[in-house]
Formats: C-alpha cells, structure tokens, sequence
C-alpha cells in the first residue's frame, strides 16, 4: 500500500525537477548553437525571466489543482515548483546585474528610481525572497501559522512579475495580458463557495 502512494508522489517530483531544469538544458542549448540572436544578454533576461513566471504561475495552480483531482501530490511538490521558480527570478536578477550594471549599487538606484518595471521586478523578488529563506520544513515548524501567512506573498509578488513584464515589452502585449490572466484566474480559484445549507 506504502509503495503504491510512495511512486505517484516520485513522479510528481521528478516532474517538477524537469521542469525546473528545463530552461537551463534550452538555455544551453541555444549558447552552444548560438542562437541567442543579435542582444545575447537581452534574451538570456527575456528567457529566464519568462521561465521563473510560468514556473510561479504553476505552483499557485498546484492548490486549485489539488482541489480538482482530490490528490496530494499537487501539494507535496507546490514548494519544489516555487523554489525553482524563485531560483529562474534570481538567475533573471544576476544576468541583469552583471551584464548590464556590472553590480553597481549607483546605477541599480538610479534603474529603480527612473524605471518602473525595474522597480516592480525587483520588489517582487524582494517579496518572494523571505519565502525561499523559509521554505523549509524546519522555518515551517517555527512559524506555525504566521508561516501560511508570510507565503501568502507569492500572490503579489507573481502580480509585480507579470505587470513587469506587461510594462517591459513595447509593442505585442498578447503574452503578458495571458500570463496576468492565468494569475487573475488563480486568484478567483482559491475562492472558497460558500457550503449550500442542508434541505
């Protein structure tokens, strides 16, 4: 009985690792071909950031999706997916510092101050690093409930992301109108009905 709920869980895991990899294997990939087109840097940030969105919007869905299928694994793998996600936005943060500030605290200010969607970017990795700090079972424990509440920050700090990346692009708004669509979806879908009374 044991081994037969231990092996879906063991598929789910080794899902969500794939998915994590993933833009690292296509990353190098498109290096090793050169298919980084004309602006390297600007579609190593493009590709890393997108990839660190899509993998925030899935483990939001791993909730309602628990819902859907009645299972456990959606939630036994959600923080795995949210730990990869925040290691894509940090990847997106590093290439964007060193390539183009070379890490210069004076220029970083002068981004935040002067650039919006720089300033949304960042605060949404501000939100979320707290939540990688404590994402272990051990913070789980010391936290207690204020833990579920301080995680409730990857809610506005996806929202940031997408209208950072809506404010970013300057002409085909399609993607990030869908990617702030999923996460408006999202939202509604934790929704709790409220119980219909007994006849």
């Amino acid at each position: 009985m044991r081994a037969a709920i231990v092996r879906p869980l063991t598929a789910w895991r080794a899902v969500a690792w794939l998915l994590g990899l993933l833009p690292a294997v296509l990353l190098a990939r498109d290096i090793v071909s050169g298919d980084l087109g004309p602006n390297p840097v600007e579609t190593l940030e493009h590709d890393t950031g997108l990839w660190a969105l899509r993998l925030l919007l899935l483990g939001l869905a791993m909730t309602p999706l628990r819902r859907l299928t009645r299972r456990a694994e959606p939630i036994q793998v959600r923080r795995l997916i949210g730990l990869w996600g925040w290691f894509w936005v940090s990847v997106h943060l590093v290439i964007y510092l060193t390539f183009d500030l070379q890490w210069s605290p004076s220029e970083l200010m002068d981004d935040l101050v002067k650039r919006t969607y720089i300033t949304l970017g960042f605060a949404g990795w501000l939100l979320l690093l707290p939540l990688a700090l404590t994402s272990t079972r051990g913070w789980q424990r010391r936290l207690k409930r204020r833990w579920v509440q301080l995680h409730k920050l990857v809610y506005p700090a996806v929202l940031l992301g997408g209208i950072h990346f809506f404010w970013l692009v300057k002409s085909d708004i399609r993607e990030p109108l869908l990617y702030l669509a999923i996460w408006l979806g999202l939202m509604l879908a934790r929704i709790q009905r409220p119980a219909r009374p007994a006849l």
